[in-house]
């Protein structure tokens, strides 16, 4: 379907904060009967007489009985976060009291909201497009400095403007090249093709660049699992407690000690690191050990990236060449960690044949910053630069795919000089998909699914 769906003539209720106890909670209602819904409940105050943007103090009644002294908060269409009429009902937070006010509203002649459907209707009335609506749901899960700033600039529209403007540019050439096929016969051009050649290629970095970034705007957004492997007594525990600042993990001399996996989450850089501290690869008798050993292995290949910590005086520079011909046969990133540097003074001349090694002494929290800054760099390729574009969406990420697939097929066929139909083919291909990023072309089904996703009241 191209353009938005049509609105809703229902009014839909519910509750917009947490849940649970609070100080306040907050009842939101939207559409066209929202606020004559809620005038029922609130005999205080004519609120259809009210201006939009105002706060209303008073009981909310139902039924004969007061229910809550509340604030009503109006806001009249278009100016609301839907576009509709909307009223949020501010009330003590009391989870009897939210359901009383939610159940007076549905008997008043409310529905109840589905998940995310406030935003869809802000999406279908034209207050967001579908990249700034997917952005609200991020922003609301965001727990990091970076995924909160990533999910503000594109809400702000960041990320719009930037395709709205390529797609502009493009329709226009599109519409020129189309009009040429009119007056095919006279062999005449509208479309300046070099200036389209230099939009076209200047698009295909542009486009790569933000394709590219989907790997930073991931880990930015969901984290990564960083498995600490090694042999038993390397210090993986002593390193995950020393990263945490903590005692999480048991730490003995005793090989072994550590049977299961421990995970653990830390924040680095804005990056969420899920620390996993595995059981020392070796082989053994014991069951309960060999359980833990499977189970390291299989955590190292599900990690996004391995810290394979290694005592500098135990290994030789051998071993840890075997272990990291093991890593790159098997496609795993990888860093390697020497540890316990404070038993052995010429630790990095006995491993100068193996570059990248990073010595600490995990006892000593010695170069532990050091391996802080590794492994930011290692999942992002440097430092966290959230005031650029940065995909985070695999929706977007798929559909930018083909834009850059399809500006290739425009520059090859201006490179082999098809005609302008040809070429008109291959643009439209384009422009459908930076349409699709921003809910031009959609369909009901596929706009339930996106925001079935959000939480019920956003």
């Amino acid at each position: 379907m191209i353009g938005k769906l049509g609105g809703h003539d229902d009014t839909i209720v519910a509750i917009a904060t947490a849940p649970g106890i609070g100080a306040i909670a907050v009842i939101r209602l939207s559409g066209t009967a929202a606020i004559a819904i809620t005038s029922k409940l609130f005999p205080s105050k004519d609120l259809a007489a009210q201006p939009g943007h105002t706060l209303h103090f008073g009981a909310l009644h139902f039924e004969g009985k007061v229910i809550d002294e509340v604030v009503v908060s109006l806001y009249h269409a278009p100016r609301s976060y839907t576009g509709e009429e909307v009223v949020e009902i501010s009330c003590h937070g009391s989870p009897y009291i939210q359901a009383q006010i939610v159940e007076a509203c549905i008997a008043s002649g409310a529905r109840m909201a589905k998940p995310g459907e406030f935003t869809q209707r802000a999406f279908l009335n034209g207050k967001l497009d579908l990249t700034q609506a997917e952005s609200v749901a991020d922003l609301i899960a965001s727990n990091t400095a970076a995924s909160h700033q990533t999910a503000i600039q594109q809400m702000r529209g960041g990320f719009s403007r930037e395709l709205q403007a390529l797609r502009e540019q493009l329709i226009r050439f599109s519409a020129l090249i189309e009009l040429e096929l009119d007056f095919s016969q006279e062999d005449v051009e509208f479309a300046d093709r070099s200036a389209l050649y230099q939009l076209v290629e200047a698009a295909l970095v542009e486009v790569a660049q933000l394709v590219k970034s989907f790997k930073a705007g991931n880990v930015i957004k969901n984290g990564v699992n960083t498995a600490i492997i090694g042999r038993p007594n390397a210090g993986k525990s002593t390193l995950l407690n020393t990263l945490l600042n903590e005692n999480r993990a048991i730490v003995s001399d005793i090989a072994g000690t550590t049977r299961d996996t421990i995970e653990e989450v830390l924040n680095i850089g804005g990056i969420l690191f899920r620390l996993i501290d595995t059981a020392g690869i070796r082989e053994s008798s014991d069951l309960i050990e060999s359980i833990g050993v499977a189970k390291s292995l299989e955590k190292m290949r599900e990690a996004g990236i391995v810290i394979y910590l290694f005592d500098v005086a135990e290994l030789s520079a051998a071993e840890v060449l075997a272990q990291v011909a093991s890593f790159e046969a098997e496609g795993i990133s990888y860093l390697l960690v020497g540890n316990k540097v404070d038993l052995l003074a010429d630790a990095e001349t006995k491993f100068s044949s193996i570059p990248g090694i990073l010595f600490i002494s995990a006892k000593d929290h010695s170069r532990v910053d050091a391996l802080r800054e590794r492994l930011v760099a290692a999942v992002m390729g440097g430092s966290v630069n959230t005031e650029n574009t940065i995909i985070t969406n695999v929706r977007h990420y798929t559909a930018l795919q083909e834009v850059y697939s399809s500006l290739q097929d425009v520059k090859r066929g201006m490179d082999e000089g098809l005609p302008g139909d040809l070429l008109a083919l291959d643009i439209r291909r384009c422009l459908f998909y930076l349409a699709d990023i921003a809910g031009e072309v959609t369909n009901e089904d596929r706009l339930d699914y996106i925001f079935s996703k959000f939480c019920i009241g956003k």
